[in-house]
């Protein structure tokens, strides 16, 4: 009971205070991120982007010392627990997302390097049903890293029944993180999950028409994705003689692609070390 009261004395930073407001007003972008007009992935790297400036804030919180002092004292309560098992479950699954992602790109450069060669039909089929393998592996790893994901949300978190209002604001904070921070990757992993599309003439006239001018509508965008997209162009080119519009539009689809892939490995590779970072910060006040 002394370390209760004890807390209840520590000015601990409440819903006004600048901290709190930063991380609320990181967590607003994120929210309104869906409301973007770009693409897919590149509205899911812009997620991880901005993921990581949240845990900058979050990280200046975790720097105050009355909220270091209220983690410390509070170490043995079940909320702290899941402050802590919160980025650890977020780094399996960010560093499993990237390894994915890695080895998925691999194929997608062979791909783009098979088309920009045209050193024969065998070559580019060939190159075709390699990306095509590796689009179904993937789909299969994200599915297995999704799943647990929608476990640990019914779940839920421990009820805040006996802390005082700062505390309990304070807590609410860290978890609106954790929640966030789920959300993201849940996002990314459901994108990654997207089954493999076969072609069909009147999607393939949509995918030609926004690949020619070099950019996705709101109304195509909704109706493919960047991976389906390629999907539909590499279903054309093997089901046809490779016509040079046709091919054109292929490597350009894969390329645009490669550099998307690219920009999200480079995010979950900063996301996973901000992770590390937020992990050892709090074992470190815990343990003082």
């Amino acid at each position: 009971m002394a370390n209760r009261s004890h807390v209840r004395s520590i000015s601990l930073p409440s819903r006004s205070h600048p901290t709190t407001l930063k991380i609320q007003q990181q967590l607003n972008k994120l929210t309104t991120l869906e409301a973007s007009s770009t693409s897919a992935l590149g509205k899911t790297s812009n997620g991880l982007s901005r993921l990581e400036e949240l845990y900058n804030c979050m990280d200046e919180l975790l720097s105050l010392p009355s909220t270091q002092q209220a983690l410390s004292l509070y170490q043995h309560e079940k909320w702290v627990n899941e402050l802590l098992d919160g980025p650890v479950s977020l780094l399996d699954i960010c560093g499993t997302a990237r390894d994915v992602l890695s080895q998925f790109k691999e194929n997608v450069g062979d791909l783009q390097s098979a088309l920009r060669r045209r050193k024969g039909d065998v070559c580019i089929e060939i190159s075709i049903n390699n990306y095509i393998c590796s689009r179904k592996k993937m789909n299969k790893d994200a599915k297995k890293l999704l799943a647990p994901m929608k476990m640990d949300n019914k779940a839920g978190a421990s009820p805040l029944l006996d802390q005082d209002h700062q505390l309990s604001t304070m807590i609410r904070v860290l978890r609106e993180v954790n929640i966030m921070s789920i959300s993201i990757f849940q996002s990314l992993l459901l994108l990654l999950s997207t089954p493999v599309l076969k072609s069909r003439p009147s999607r393939w006239s949509l995918v030609s028409k926004f690949m020619h001018k070099g950019a996705v509508s709101c109304e195509e965008s909704a109706e493919n994705t960047e991976l389906e997209s390629v999907d539909l162009a590499l279903g054309v080119l093997s089901s046809e003689e490779a016509k040079l519009e046709t091919m054109q539009i292929a490597r350009k689809g894969v390329e645009a692609l490669e550099v998307s892939i690219e920009g999200l490995e480079k995010g979950l590779e900063r996301m996973f070390r901000r992770l590390v970072k937020t992990r050892a910060s709090l074992l470190n006040i815990i343990s003082h």
